[in-house]
């Protein structure tokens, strides 16, 4: 749960001078409108995710199962793209609030004032540098700070409730302020409903708590495939980190916003991005105030290494696999200098300011949630469970509104998320076009059928046939084409036949079986792309079997360039010049090649 907590309780740092911020004196019935949310909408949903998803892989890699083939990708990429301003924002966030926290501090040098976005920079860089000399998730520390910042919001929490009790005049006056302005009841509600996804910062947390779901125990009888202690103890997880965070972010809300003067939450203002920090120098004195304010910026900084591993994390998990990724996305170094360049732009564009990012982080947030809504909608109708999909499709329903609300009243979040999901798409084609003639196979498995059918030190003739056409007037024709073309003496050779399942799918294992249709041995292979399978088939029997493998084509018919666009887009196409061109890359020297025969 803290682990979770260094994303999801830090948001206490800022969120209520936010709230403040966004919905004046309107925040408190705003911020239960969100706890309503969070604990029938939200919660129910990531209850359900830890259901379907057990392994820690979230919403994205549901929906990455439930929508077929290049749409499931594609969603898969603009996904990655929001989760990655949600990571990013958090970052740089967190560090930009941790350098308000310092910053207004009143033992801080005054030197310190106007020099946010370097400070901010440098604390960016601190996080970096952590990652590069090799970063490991510390449960204990997080468990510490995020008990510490606990306490100490449930200490400054506590005294306001005191104050107000004994001096209850602010409660009074910003009663007076909200009927004032807003008059009826019912208009109050309303104004509430259409202004709490400006309050969405108090959402965060949820797709950390099924990711660290690999880190609970379970039960002695648990299994990979059916985990349900791991499964009943992320459900706990969750429900218990809603329900102290909900109370917080009520307690907070109304406090702050009853004692701290609305000026003092506008830029410049001593409570900007520092709400109940504000209120801890107030009311338990500088010391105290100190001390909350270096709790409260080592667990925002903490925060932002939790961001980090998550980047680190999501993308090579899903990018490599579909081969939308350069070599070195798997190596942590090289992502962590380009995530920290990131935040380093994104800190200067935004001139390191709280509020000028919370827009961002919660529409990254909100997207992922409605994405993970719409999973569960979808995974509940694929099982036929017809209340469930009606209850979920109500909740999606209202995280869109949310989402939408958030995105027309500050755009700056789907500008950053634009720019995200363009350079995702971007980066992952070219380099799903620059790693299309790898080899693609992680292993190479023959049944014992196809073993029968080939001998070491012998030569192997293969002979490439389309599956579709499986009669034997097909293999006959095909036979006579390859003994006239290439003089094929082999009284009985092999057909090869490659079945394209999903050709979105980049690399994985492929079983070779061997069987007889119509007379003619042949070994089938299923897999994303069919020269690259092929390829893959010689070289193993080449190298492991110790066969001397000839393979045969005829050329393709139609353009060539329309032909190489079905090779990257389809897995067929242009199959013999393709094929040779993937040996070729697999194995540099011509001598440890199989022979590839076009005519």
């Amino acid at each position: 749960m803290c682990l979770t907590g260094v994303d999801y309780f830090s948001t206490l740092g800022y969120q209520p001078a936010i709230a403040a911020l966004a919905a004046g004196a309107i925040a408190p019935i705003a911020t239960i409108v969100l706890v309503l949310v969070t604990l029938a909408g939200a919660l129910p949903v990531y209850r359900r995710v830890a259901q379907e998803s057990p392994h820690g892989t979230g919403s994205i890699a549901m929906l990455a199962k439930l929508l077929p083939r290049w749409s499931g990708k594609l969603a898969v990429l603009a996904l990655l793209g929001f989760a990655a301003t949600d990571f990013m924002i958090t970052m740089t966030l967190s560090a930009a609030d941790a350098t308000a926290h310092l910053v207004e501090n009143p033992f801080a040098p005054a030197e310190l004032r106007g020099q946010e976005v370097v400070i901010t920079l440098a604390l960016l860089g601190g996080l970096g540098i952590v990652f590069l000399r090799g970063f490991r998730e510390a449960i204990r520390v997080a468990t510490l700070l995020v008990g510490l910042f606990l306490a100490a919001n449930l200490i400054v929490i506590v005294v306001a409730i005191v104050h107000l009790v004994g001096n209850p005049a602010p409660i009074g006056d910003w009663w007076g302020v909200l009927t004032t302005q807003h008059g009826n009841p019912l208009f109050v509600i309303g104004i509430a409903l259409v202004v709490f996804p400006k309050l969405a910062l108090g959402l965060s947390g949820f797709e950390t708590g099924v990711a660290v779901m690999p880190q609970i125990r379970g039960d002695a009888n648990d299994t990979e495939a059916h985990p349900a202690g791991r499964i009943r103890g992320a459900k706990r997880l969750l429900t218990t980190s809603a329900l102290i965070m909900s109370g917080f972010l009520i307690a907070s809300s109304i406090t702050t916003v009853a004692l701290i003067p609305a000026a003092e939450f506008q830029e410049g203002g001593a409570a900007n991005g520092r709400a109940l920090a504000y209120l801890a120098h107030e009311f338990l004195g500088e010391g105290f105030g100190t001390a909350y304010d270096l709790v409260t910026i080592a667990i925002l900084w903490f925060a932002g290494a939790s961001a980090m591993a998550g980047l680190l994390n999501l993308v090579p998990r899903y990018l490599p696999r579909f081969g939308m990724a350069p070599a070195w996305a798997r190596a942590t170094r090289p992502l962590v200098l380009v995530f920290t360049a990131i935040a380093f732009l994104i800190t200067w564009i935004f001139d390191a300011s709280v509020d000028a990012q919370g827009g961002a982080y919660a529409t990254g947030v909100l997207v992922l949630i409605t994405s993970a809504a719409v999973a569960v909608t979808l995974a509940a109708r694929a099982r036929g469970e017809r209340r469930a999909t009606i209850g979920f499709g109500a909740i999606s329903v209202v995280f869109l509104y949310t989402t939408a609300a958030n995105i027309i009243e500050r755009p700056d979040g789907i500008r950053i998320a634009a720019c995200f999901i363009l350079g995702i798409l971007v980066v992952s084609f070219v380099s799903r076009i620059a790693r299309s003639t790898e080899l693609r196979a992680t292993a190479v498995r023959l049944d014992a059928r196809a073993a029968s059918f080939v001998s070491s030190g012998h030569p192997v003739h293969l002979i490439a046939h389309e599956p579709q056409d499986v009669s034997p007037e097909r293999y006959a024709a095909k036979l006579a084409h390859a003994r006239v073309a290439h003089s094929l003496s082999d009284a009985a050779p092999l057909f090869i036949e490659v079945t394209v399942t999903d050709s979105s799918d980049f690399e994985g294992e492929l079983e070779v079986r061997g069987i007889e249709r119509h007379g003619f041995r042949i070994l089938t292979v299923e897999s994303s792309s069919i020269p690259n399978a092929i390829a893959a088939v010689g070289l193993h029997l080449q190298e492991a079997i110790g066969c001397t493998p000839h393979i045969y084509f005829r050329w393709t018919e139609g353009n060539p360039l329309a032909q190489l666009a079905r090779f990257f887009l389809f897995g067929d196409g242009e199959i013999a010049p393709m094929t040779r061109e993937v040996l070729r890359e697999a194995a540099p020297d011509p001598r440890r090649r199989p022979w590839v025969h076009v005519s």
